[in-house]
């Protein structure tokens, strides 16, 4: 398909699904047309304008986009609107790639699903009346729905592979320092990854070719080279080594046991392709949920400090609620979660330097409805995510199937520091071992249940 075909088909999409699912928070159809026309343009004069040359792509309403407006999905930014790109966008716009709009979050990438914003919250593909996970809720529902085929989200404690699980998504969280945070609204500096979520392992592995590299002008970002992710993603897993810290989720309460079975069966799937699978031992995964917690609501806090102070009634509920709370920690607190850190991230490498992977839990139950949330911030919440926030290596969300209910169930991979390449591959061999790459879109003619609030 030519750019400008590509361009008018997600537009197309958008028009027909997006007021199913509030993905969008803000379409730019002329500006994503007027791109594609320049690429089209720019390949009959015989250019080679990018590896991603007329894909449409949407980015997480965090991420700064030059004259089109950024808000966090929060009343504070409602009409922020901000002069220059982030450089992921830079980036993207350099590999030939085309923005279609801005998705909708948590607000501030932290405080949802909320009833209580200028915007309305996301809902799942799968089933409308279910959660699609959070807080790049409305990246992953769009590229569900077939509306894109890759989107930016940003992760701090799961913000990525939470939605990829829940959606039926492939979410990729790179190594800390491998993309660029510039011109992203911050949650927790020392936690923040950007990342894509796409329809497959190949696809997020384009993308994060094109957004992948050293920006010097991101403290955090690192100057280490960026492989061909697309080199070995075939060559399947016979001869690797994979760990399952299954202590962590084998006798978690509340995990649904068809979602245990996933991560069983994905274990048998990859040993009987020639790997090695074994269990592999770690601190509990307690101690990762609440050293990361210390430092995020620590973090976060410092932030949004001084609109806590100043303007407190602008925040819906949630967030308030959860950014308030960075009001707490002392700073022995911090300082001891911050030793703790790096005794969590020197444990996880060691395991990394006698395994290729780690395979382990994601999300242990499916979506979750509207009016049924769990608690997030419970000690036993079947979310496990935080754990490679808390040591920055690099994760994948993988769905590997569907449970009963008809909704998606996946598994996580982790990986060594700056080694994609490795999750990726073995990613792909998953995605083909258990047949998602041959997955159709999910059915939203069903009407949904219910209206909720």
């Amino acid at each position: 398909m030519s750019p400008v075909a590509q361009a008018r088909a997600a537009i197309a999409r958008i028009n027909a699904a997006d007021h199913l699912l509030d993905a969008f928070i803000t379409v730019t159809p002329a500006r994503a047309m007027a791109e594609a026309r320049m690429l089209e343009a720019r390949l009959a004069e015989g250019e080679a304008p990018g590896p991603l040359a007329g894909i449409p792509y949407a980015l997480k309403d965090i991420y700064d986009t030059a004259g089109i407006r950024t808000t966090c999905h929060s009343k504070l930014r409602e009409n922020h609107v901000p002069a220059e790109d982030c450089h992921v966008a830079e980036r993207l716009r350099a590999a030939g790639a085309v923005l279609v709009g801005k998705t909708g979050t948590h607000e501030f990438a932290i405080g949802g699903p909320s009833f209580d914003l200028p915007f309305p919250p996301p809902r799942n593909p799968w089933n409308r009346d279910h959660v699609p996970g959070g807080s790049s809720s409305g990246s992953a529902a769009a590229v569900a729905a077939g509306m894109v085929r890759f989107a930016m989200g940003s992760d701090t404690g799961g913000s990525i592979r939470h939605p990829a699980a829940y959606c039926g998504v492939v979410g990729l969280k790179p190594t800390y320092g491998r993309v660029s945070r510039r011109g992203v609204f911050p949650l927790s500096w020392t936690m923040d990854h950007c990342g894509p979520l796409a329809r497959s392992v190949r696809d997020a592995a384009l993308a994060l070719r094109a957004v992948a590299g050293h920006d010097p002008l991101d403290p955090g970002s690192a100057a280490v080279p960026v492989p061909d992710y697309l080199a070995d993603i075939e060559v399947g897993v016979a001869g690797l080594r994979i760990g399952v810290p299954r202590a962590w989720f084998a006798a978690l309460p509340g995990a649904d046991p068809q979602a245990l079975a996933a991560i069983k069966r994905t274990a048998a799937l990859l040993r009987e392709a020639g790997a090695r699978v074994e269990d592999v031992a770690l601190p509990d995964f307690a101690l990762f949920a609440a050293c990361g917690r210390v430092i995020l609501a620590a973090e976060a806090f410092a932030v949004h400090a001084r609109d806590l102070r100043e303007r407190p009634r602008d925040y819906g509920r949630v967030a308030f609620q959860r950014l308030a709370l960075g009001a707490t920690i002392t700073a022995p607190e911090l300082v001891q979660a911050m030793r703790l850190r790096r005794e969590l991230t020197d444990a996880v490498s060691d395991a990394l330097a006698r395994h290729d992977a780690l395979l382990t839990a994601n999300v242990l139950i499916p979506a979750p409805r509207f009016d049924a949330l769990p608690d997030a911030m419970a000690a036993a919440a079947p979310m496990q995510m935080i754990q490679f926030n808390v040591t920055g290596h690099p994760a994948l969300a993988l769905p590997v199937g569907l449970h009963e209910s008809g909704l998606p169930l996946g598994v996580q991979l982790a990986g060594r520091a700056f080694d994609e390449a490795t999750l990726l591959r073995i990613g792909r061999a998953v995605e083909r071992l258990t047949g998602w790459d041959r997955m159709p879109l999910p059915d939203m003619t069903r009407p949904a249940g219910q209206a909720l609030a």
